[in-house]
């Protein structure tokens, strides 16, 4: 009879209680994962209490207030705390977001917190980003002009109001991986398909009237696996901080691919 095993480390188990004896009649516990690679123990959920008069409404708040006062070893990315930067993107009860965004009033009971799924983990809520950057990277995320004399080169780009409106719904997006990390389609073929974020990014330049190299863009993406491996399941819609749509933005680039040839 075969005999199937979980990956090393893959188990999670009951980790430990920090216990909050100054605490007020207005309690919020919170259930964390945590991980050490140094430790070449198995990950495991450490549970804590805030007092939330004590407290920052957010969930970023009560991890600064974890990390502070509770934990020192709890490690974590934040930055702007504004919902800009995308640094503070996590998975809180079942939903990738933003930390910085998500009010804990929103949660009733236990919070449980995880790293983005899908994502090799370095240490406690802290993921590897370095796939997903170089997908990123492939789309070539800048403006390419054919403005070759020297005129042209120093004269500014202008956009007319309707041109510029083409890039709503894309240019807000904060890499924050929320989307991408949501998909199962990415979850499956991680190494090939792009990801609804850095699909977004291409419509952006895509769509940017100042960008010269709409036709080769598009013909880069044109292929089963970058582009076609999505299904229009809607995570990505659904999970973004930012409420932008990046489903919508992948078919329009189908179309655009479409209507081109």
């Amino acid at each position: 009879m075969a005999k199937f095993t979980l990956p090393m480390n893959s188990k999670v188990l009951k980790g430990r209680v920090h216990k909050n004896i100054n605490i007020s009649q207005d309690p919020k516990a919170l259930q964390i994962y945590r991980w050490d690679p140094e430790t070449n123990e198995n990950p495991r959920l450490d549970n804590y209490e805030i007092d939330q008069k004590k407290c920052g409404p957010m969930v970023l708040d009560a991890l600064v207030k974890i990390k502070d006062e509770i934990d020192t070893t709890l490690t974590f990315r934040r930055s702007c705390r504004e919902g800009v930067c995308g640094s503070c993107a996590m998975n809180i009860d079942g939903i990738n977001t933003l930390a910085c965004l998500k009010p804990m009033k929103e949660m009733t009971g236990i919070i449980k917190i995880y790293p983005l799924p899908h994502m090799r983990v370095i240490k406690d809520l802290v993921p590897d980003l370095t796939e997903a950057y170089k997908q990123l990277e492939s789309i070539k995320p800048w403006l390419q002009n054919d403005k070759k004399n020297t005129k042209q080169r120093i004269e500014e780009n202008k956009q007319t109001p309707t041109e510029r409106a083409k890039l709503d719904g894309s240019w807000e997006c904060v890499l924050c991986f929320c989307c991408t990390t949501s998909c199962p389609s990415y979850w499956w073929n991680g190494e090939k398909y792009l990801g609804p974020a850095t699909l977004l990014q291409a419509s952006r330049w895509i769509n940017d009237s100042r960008d010269s190299y709409k036709k080769e863009r598009l013909k880069e993406l044109d292929d089963s696996l970058k582009l076609y491996r999505c299904h229009s399941i809607m995570n990505c819609t659904r999970s973004c901080p930012k409420d932008l749509n990046p489903a919508k933005a992948i078919a329009e680039i189908k179309k655009s691919i479409v209507t081109q040839k």
